[in-house]
């Protein structure tokens, strides 16, 4: 397998630490609000490389962490007078039920910054031991970027034009520009901790460091973890911190791969809560089926950005009804063994650095080809179920097939409105037990008006909503 390393700009061969062993990390939400699309993208970017390094035969051990203490959350707990911990309980438990409906697989590992706060002290404690932090008279223990000469090594983004933390206002007690918040003294309206160094909280970046030291580094390799994966908005300056901190407390690499899914962006504007434009997943689950909007979020190149607007939402969506026209085909029909080939060149077009193109478009010549087999050989018991287990195997390494097929095409029909179908197929088939044909083709008639399409197989009647 190739991946693109973040860092060296270019693709590069995967070679695991540990032979047949994966350690990725991902950051995960600040759970202050819901969840956008730009979680979502990045949360499906990650569980397909999750699910193609398990299928290559790699045992992955996966940690995606819950920042529940925060800037952002405090002031939200400020401005609503609500508890911090119902604030995060709250949006962790939202962020938890929306990758679900978007098939993201669970994290192996989830930490959260409020249940690791000994291993961040700990971590803070061996940066003022190594000398590479100090505290101000104020309280607050800053990491001295200074002392680091391999900071900015990892992104490369240290320029005066370019360096983001240099243009915000400079901070009491801290003796650098670029220098960073470990411990944030503790100040009224503020959540607070014992340390060593004071009553205060962590700082942002320190969270992750801390919590991949614990929970999922190597001691005995150069490199703490295999990959660190996240938004292309964290490379820098959270990422980078990440590192160094890491760098300089336990003398190890953080990663030795860096991996970054590009920007959502709605009609051209990059999503942004400062431009009013942020839009929920749980917004999108309103009108669509969340593995319709997993096929369109996955469908374009993770470090691509990402453009979202529902021309081209329905037009993915037209791409993956092939997939269930043809499952639907094959209704009944029970699984065989996957196709070698078809396998094989999945698995080389997502080897080459997640190529969702290509991997895609194996599908659809498998979708094509398969039709077109059927309609020549319609009774070739092997090859349908094979074509069945190519489907079953597509919602393992992509996420996406695995629903009923005619529960596929019966989504976006009310409760109200199946219940009265089901009801007509119910009265339908005892029409047809007592020979009344009549009867039994006006239901089929009525159902037909309301835009509903029957079909009697060996298991009973089925129905899809006609497009």
């Amino acid at each position: 397998m190739v991946i693109y390393d973040s860092v060296k700009k270019e693709k590069v061969p995967f070679e695991p630490l540990k032979k047949d062993q994966v350690r990725l990390y991902v950051c995960g939400p600040t759970v202050y609000d819901d969840a956008h699309l730009g979680h979502a993208r990045s949360a499906i970017a990650f569980d397909l490389l999750y699910r193609t390094l398990t299928e290559l035969g790699f045992n992955v051990t996966f940690a995606r962490n819950f920042t529940d203490i925060d800037d952002k959350i405090i002031k939200k707990s400020i401005e609503t007078g609500e508890k911090i911990e119902s604030i995060t309980k709250r949006y962790t438990e939202h962020y938890i039920n929306d990758m679900k409906a978007l098939n993201v697989k669970d994290a192996d590992i989830s930490p959260r910054a409020t249940t690791s706060i000994q291993a961040i002290i700990g971590m803070i404690s061996k940066l003022l031991e190594n000398g590479f932090a100090y505290q101000s008279d104020e309280g607050t223990v800053w990491f001295d970027t200074t002392k680091d000469s391999a900071y900015c090594s990892l992104s490369h983004r240290c320029s005066d034009d370019e360096d983001a933390q240099a243009r915000i206002e400079h901070e009491e007690g801290k003796r650098h520009l670029r220098d960073f918040a470990l411990w944030k003294a503790c100040k009224q309206n503020d959540v607070c901790y014992d340390s060593p160094f004071g009553r205060g909280r962590p700082g942002w970046h320190i969270e992750c460091s801390a919590m991949i030291d614990e929970y999922l580094a190597y001691k005995d390799e150069e490199y703490a973890i295999d990959i660190h994966g996240g938004g292309a908005d964290l490379f820098f300056p959270h990422h980078e911190n990440e590192a160094a901190q890491t760098r300089c407390a336990t003398h190890q690499k953080l990663a030795k791969y860096w991996m970054h899914n590009g920007f959502v962006t709605i009609d051209g504007e990059k999503m942004s809560k400062s431009l009013g434009n942020s839009f929920f997943v749980k917004d999108a689950l309103k009108a669509y089926d969340g593995e319709i909007i997993r096929f369109y979020l996955l469908s374009t190149h993770y470090r691509a950005n990402f453009n979202f607007n529902e021309e081209d939402l329905l037009a993915s969506k037209k791409r993956l009804d092939k997939i269930y026209r043809l499952k639907k085909r094959l209704y009944g029909v029970k699984k065989g063994r996957v196709d070698s080939n078809f396998q094989k060149e999945m698995l080389d077009a997502l080897s080459d650095d997640l190529n969702i193109s290509k991997a895609l478009a194996v599908v659809d010549e498998m979708v094509t080809t398969a039709n077109e087999h059927l309609d020549l050989n319609p009774k070739d018991k092997g090859f349908k179920q094979s074509v069945v287990a190519n489907i079953d195997w597509l919602n393992e390494v992509l996420g996406v097939g695995g629903k009923d097929a005619f529960a596929y095409f019966q989504l976006g029909v009310s409760k109200e409105d199946i219940s009265k179908i089901e009801s007509l197929i119910l009265e339908r088939n005892e029409a047809k037990k007592a020979k009344d044909f009549e009867k039994a083709d006006a239901i089929r008639d009525e159902l037909l008006a309301m835009g509903i399409q029957l079909m009697d197989t060996p298991n009973g009647t089925v129905w899809e909503k006609a497009e």
